[in-house]
């Protein structure tokens, strides 16, 4: 039997790696060992609660208004003690989190092999997004195996020398997560139209927010019978600009951040998606939603080149007409909305698993 150790510290990685971490634990070639940074706290609490997992070990080591580099150090040096001791076979990081660089750090110095859930995104810019993008390139040259969403990703990392025997294509293990959750969920039919907002990349603090907030601003005084949802992130970066700029409105909801399932049901009720996430690009087209990225560039254009997300960049008047135009055009939204989702049919856990079999005998 191969001890495995998962690991992740934030909601996102959380929610990709839950359905990994349950067929783990039902396969009895392996001992699957969860191994929670707390590099987000209550947020990753909601995604556990859904999911049903129970982490083997919690750090807790988030602090209020935590720098990148005191983070890391702290999750690496936790890490560092726990993997003296468990000793795995491998350990498995998930994208390209703070969590996902310092695991896949810390089991390299333990001679740990490191295995990688959604390899291989790149924008090719090192700066953005910052710092995800230096993240997973680093990750992918501590990684042993490469576990790709997309034949893009695969590319990628083939361009960049790493053994085509390491990677496998299985598709994102996020439309396994919210086919599980979906049916969960309610739906409203008030017949209200909906825009759900999303905004917390830290390259875009600078200025930049303030930008996307004034053009929210402007749709929602241009479209009054829509209304205008934004969870609000809890760095205070994002909800001290967010307030600032949008408190009083009638027909915008600011709200606390969600819980997983409550998440789902905002994107499953609403119109069109505006965001600078990027999970969000791979989960809403399942849901049959159009999403414009507030972002000058992705590491999903399969997303773009399929039709199901376009970028409006960070420009406020760029985010302002890209939304006005699906918001008085119909059939524009028709067409995101009946593009094919090339991020998966819900078998990527199904396909990582049998990866793992076959390299782990």
């Amino acid at each position: 039997m191969k001890k495995i150790v998962v690991i992740f510290g934030t909601r996102p990685e959380a929610i990709k790696l839950c359905p990994l971490v349950k067929a783990l634990k039902s396969c009895p070639e392996f001992d699957c060992k969860v191994c929670a940074t707390g590099q987000h706290r209550e947020m990753l609490t909601q995604v556990l609660d859904v999911f049903k997992v129970v982490p083997d070990v919690d750090f807790a080591l988030m602090r209020p208004n935590q720098t990148l580099g005191g983070l890391t150090a702290r999750i690496i040096d936790a890490l560092d003690r726990y993997l003296a001791l468990e000793k795995p076979d491998v350990a498995i990081v998930q994208g390209d989190t703070t969590t996902a660089l310092a695991g896949a750090l810390a089991a390299f110095y333990h001679h740990i092999p490191v295995a990688h859930v959604e390899a291989g995104l790149r924008t090719g810019n090192i700066y953005s997004p910052w710092p995800e993008e230096a993240n997973r390139v680093l990750v992918s040259r501590l990684a042993k195996w490469h576990f790709c969403p997309t034949e893009t990703n695969r590319n990628n990392l083939l361009q960049e020398g790493v053994d085509p025997t390491m990677v496998f294509v299985t598709g994102n293990t996020v439309i396994d997560a919210l086919l599980i959750v979906r049916d969960k969920v309610r739906k409203y039919k008030d017949g209200r139209r909906r825009v759900l907002i999303t905004g917390h990349r830290r390259e875009n603090f600078c200025g930049r927010l303030d930008g996307i907030c004034q053009a929210i601003r402007r749709l929602a005084t241009d479209f009054q019978d829509v209304e205008f949802i934004y969870p609000v992130h809890l760095n205070p970066n994002v909800r001290e600009t967010v307030s600032r700029v949008l408190s009083g409105m009638e027909n915008v909801k600011l709200l606390s951040p969600q819980t997983y399932l409550q998440f789902v049901e905002l994107m499953e009720n609403s119109d069109l998606i505006l965001t600078d996430s990027g999970g969000i690009q791979e989960e809403a087209p399942s849901l049959g939603k159009p999403v414009l990225v507030m972002r000058d560039t992705t590491e999903r254009p399969e997303a773009v080149a399929a039709g199901t997300v376009k970028l409006v960049g960070t420009s406020s008047d760029g985010i302002y007409f890209g939304a006005k135009r699906f918001l008085e055009d119909r059939n524009a939204c028709i067409e995101m909305t009946t593009a094919a989702n090339p991020y998966g049919d819900g078998f990527a856990t199904r396909r990582i698993i049998d990866a793992l079999k076959k390299v782990l005998p």
